[in-house]
């Protein structure tokens, strides 16, 4: 395309019948003729004062029909649109394996210039007319005598001249203001004919059209050089005297131009403040108008952050700070923004969206999607974990499975523990379980394949949870509150009832294999493990004297509670007890951490729920109301929320203590629950219900008249339930999204994402160096020092946790149920973090797993023979000195 192309005026073909004793038809192409281009401007104009100079203008006004005097048609286009019909018109159609071919494809088109064509005619008639020719004005540039019978060579026709110089008289007026000729062209041959002969069409009888269309620019021109006030008068005059149907095609094309988008025109500021005017749906429409305003709308932090306040959507403490970090980071990993596409919106927009489909779709949906179906045969299910497309459940039947939630389908079963599973905990594509075999196993979530055994612990592996790193406000030795971020690479901290909690490496991806002594062994105690040997082991932290029931870790803080009566908050990196919390006088069954608040809770079996600082050590409120044993707790930004044995929970505030609401309609022991800031979902008495959370009413029953209600998870449009009917244990999913809901994102319970990397290398290798030297100087201060426990009899009977009935005291068989759910409100509660997929090595699985059995019915477990179990259930098991397989000098 030509950098100024010029307009051009297209003749329709003209056709001539002449009939002698046949008739004979001619058709004549004309070429275009080219119109004086529109000169450019002398120096560059502003489009904001000349908003029209570049504005494409509607196709009528770039191309329409013109009707010359005499019948002849012709059609203007401008230059741009001339060019581009033309390549159309050039462009060759064809597909695979055939081509359409024109007419006389190889032979150049025949078109005829204006000016031979006006030479033939003249011809035409001369020698039609060669003796009637008196008293007609000779055709300037033409030759005027008749021609010869051969036609002798004549000289080229002189071109069109639309130039401002002193050009002979042409068929055409003139642009330079001379006065147009006479019509050349009579309408009839001159009188005296008897018979006249058929004349030739005249290709065109130029007209005031054509006049105005060649003496164009000269116009542009003088109206360029004339003030803006004449400019204005000359415009309006011509408007008045405008037909209707002129205005409305100038009206047309002045109003989108002349319009202006103020949101794309004011700064960011004001475009906030105007826009927070707007409701929700108002905004979602407003979205719609343009490209433009959708991104100024998607990505405006402020105004979707005022939204969240307005609507009761921002919960504060980090929340919707580490759900924007956790979305960020999965952008970066996908690599997104794709180029050349929209910009994403703003995180605070989709938390506004999620949270407000969590409120209302759980509410409106009364037949959400719901799929049931059998698993773990009639054991009870101990853990449930929610993860993106995974459903994750362990049993006391020693198994681990894992189903699609959409089908239904058993994935795959993670078979290896010897005992039932109690603990379970997943980041990503790695699955931790503790069981009372006493060993801890790392699982591969892709393939199945159990990549570690720890051993260590001498009794039931109760509670575990893995601590990954984040930024908390830490005070170092100096006394200088500085943010770190802790610990430097993902740990798991497990809790025994051995009174013991120790502290290990999370492996990666791809790690060194390793497997404890006698990890495969049925006729080995893996509770001989010496834990110097396994380079995954960290810290062993004592000092509870009786069962460690539950626990809780986040950054470098971890809060223990155990049946001694206590909670003992520890450093986590130092293994350090910073705290040894006094004040409930029963068995502690539950304990929650707040990192951003520095709280922690703990509920007991004096139906008492305290609320401590971690910072002080003080306890800030006793929340009294239950009346029997507290065995589960939940806490979100704005809520804790106790269930106990009494069949009530009670919603606390628990920045104040102040009791909120008693959700009691439950009959029997709460069993399981979990909650979030619109609703509370609580099983018991074989119901599963849900609760208004913030008025405390109930809103529906999603289960009835089953057994019993094992466990209970949900994440964003997702829900699982575990329970129990008629002999047999059922898991019920529920869907209350809808189809176009896909990006609806749910919010896991503590705000544990799984979207950042948990190893940053050069800070991990300069940690990791450090670390190694302080256990390096720990290892020299204890080397030759004997424990205790080798001084003791080796014969002596030794605890080793094939069960779990350290609940005697309480002996109804509800709370049998509760005894085997109330670990999860410290275990897979505080852990289930949503997972994605991460790469793993590829192992093969080794020939000790290879005779696995089928995940469609769950085999019998081989049980090692156990010794018995002495009369103190939870005493530390006693290491046999002799077993040990590292000497200490």
């Amino acid at each position: 395309m030509s950098s100024n192309p010029r307009p051009s005026l297209y003749l329709a073909p003209s056709v001539n019948t002449t009939t002698v004793v046949t008739t004979t038809t001619t058709t004549t192409t004309y070429a275009p003729i080219p119109l004086p281009a529109i000169p450019p401007p002398s120096s560059p104009k502003d489009p904001k004062l000349y908003p029209l100079l570049n504005a494409t203008l509607p196709r009528s006004l770039r191309e329409f029909p013109l009707v010359f005097p005499g019948g002849s048609r012709a059609t203007f286009r401008d230059g741009e649109l001339g060019e581009q019909q033309m390549q159309e018109e050039e462009s060759v159609v064809e597909g695979k394996g055939w081509r359409m071919v024109k007419r006389d494809e190889n032979e150049p088109p025949k078109e005829v210039g204006l000016v031979e064509a006006i030479e033939r005619y003249g011809r035409k008639r001369s020698y039609s007319n060669e003796n009637m020719m008196e008293g007609i004005e000779a055709i300037p540039g033409l030759v005027p005598t008749t021609p010869p019978r051969k036609k002798a060579k004549s000289h080229p026709p002189p071109p069109i001249n639309t130039m401002n110089t002193a050009a002979p008289p042409s068929p055409l007026p003139s642009p330079h203001g001379s006065p147009p000729p006479e019509s050349i062209w009579p309408s009839a041959p001159p009188s005296g004919h008897s018979s006249p002969q058929p004349q030739a069409q005249a290709p065109l009888q130029p007209d005031l059209s054509l006049t105005t269309l060649l003496a164009l620019p000269s116009l542009l021109s003088h109206f360029s050089n004339l003030p803006p006030p004449l400019q204005s008068h000359v415009l309006l005059t011509f408007l008045r005297h405008s037909p209707l149907s002129v205005l409305r095609t100038l009206h047309s094309v002045l109003t989108p131009t002349l319009a202006r988008d103020f949101l794309t025109l004011l700064p960011p500021e004001l475009v906030s403040q105007i826009l927070s005017y707007l409701p929700f749906p108002d905004l979602a429409r407003a979205s719609r108008v343009s490209k433009a305003w959708r991104a100024i709308i998607d990505s405006d932090p402020v105004l979707w952050r005022d939204l969240l306040k307005s609507t009761r959507l921002w919960f504060g403490h980090d929340s919707e700070t580490a759900f924007a970090e956790a979305l960020m980071a999965r952008r970066r990993r996908q690599g997104l923004p794709a180029p050349n596409s929209l910009p994403l919106p703003h995180p605070y927009k989709i938390l506004f969206k999620s949270r407000r489909l969590t409120q209302t779709r759980w509410v409106t949906n009364q037949e959400p999607k719901r799929l049931t179906f059998p698993a773990h045969g009639r054991s009870v299910v101990t853990c449930l974990i929610f993860s993106h497309g995974r459903i994750i459940s362990a049993s006391d039947d020693h198994t681990i499975h894992v189903y699609s939630p959409v089908t239904g389908t058993l994935i795959r079963s993670l078979d290896g523990h010897e005992g039932g599973v109690w603990a379970l905990a997943a980041t990503k594509n790695t699955l931790v379980s503790g069981s009372t075999d006493r060993t801890v196993r790392i699982w591969d979530l892709e393939t199945g394949r159990c990549t570690h055994v720890f051993g260590g612990h001498t009794s039931t592996v109760r509670c575990l949870a893995i601590v990954k790193p984040e930024w908390i406000n830490f005070e170092n030795e100096h006394g200088v509150v500085v943010r770190e971020k802790w610990p430097k690479r993902p740990l798991i901290v497990t809790g025994s009832r051995d009174h013991s909690l120790r502290v290990w490496t999370l492996p990666r991806p791809g790690d060194e294999e390793y497997r404890c002594y006698g990890a495969d062994d049925t006729e080995i105690d893996p509770s001989e493990e010496d834990v110097d040997d396994n380079p995954y082991h960290k810290l062993h932290l004592e000092g509870h004297d009786h069962a460690v029931r539950a626990l809780a870790a986040r950054g470098r803080t971890l809060v223990s509670g155990s049946y001694d009566c206590t909670v003992r908050i520890w450093d986590i990196i130092t293994g350090e007890c910073k705290w040894v919390l006094v004040g409930h006088t029963q068995k502690v069954y539950s304990v929650v951490l707040d990192i951003n608040r520095n709280l922690a809770c703990s509920g007991s079996m004096d139906g008492t729920v305290r609320v401590w600082d971690t910072s002080t050590g003080h306890c800030h409120h006793v929340l009294a109301g239950h009346t029997s044993l507290v065995g589960l707790l939940g806490l979100s930004p704005s809520y804790l929320v106790s269930a106990a044995a009494d069949s009530t929970l009670r919603v606390w505030d628990p920045d104040t203590g102040e009791l909120r609401h008693t959700l009691a309609a439950h009959s029997g022991a709460i069993t399981c629950f979990q909650h979030d800031e619109f609703k509370v979902l609580s099983g018991s008495d074989g119901t599963l219900k849900m609760w208004d959370i913030r008025d405390g009413t109930q809103v529906r029953d999603l289960l009835t008249g089953i057994v019993g209600v094992w466990q209970v998870v949900f994440e964003g449009r997702w829900c699982v339930a575990a329970s129990n009917r008629m002999d047999s244990t059922v898991l019920d999913v529920w869907d209350f999204g809808n189809d176009d809901d896909d990006d609806w994102e749910g919010e896991p319970p503590g705000g544990l994402y799984d979207e950042e990397s948990d190893y940053d290398e050069d800070e991990e290798e300069e940690d990791l160096d450090r670390t190694q030297a302080e256990v390096d100087a720990m290892d020299q201060d204890l080397d030759g020092v004997p424990s205790d426990a080798e001084f003791v009899d080796a014969d002596q009977d030794q605890d080793l946790g094939l069960s779990d009935d350290d609940d005697a005291e309480v002996r109804s068989p509800a709370w049998r149920g509760l005894s085997t759910t109330s670990t999860r409100a410290s275990t897979s509660q505080e852990s289930s973090t949503s997972q994605y997929r991460s790469r793993s090595s590829a192992r093969s699985r080794s020939q000790r797993e290879a005779g696995a059995p089928s995940v469609g019915v769950p085999s019998e477990p081989q049980l090692r023979m156990l010794p018995a179990v002495d009369e103190t259930p939870t005493r530390p098991r006693i290491r046999n000195a002799g077993h040990r397989r590292r000497w200490q000098p």
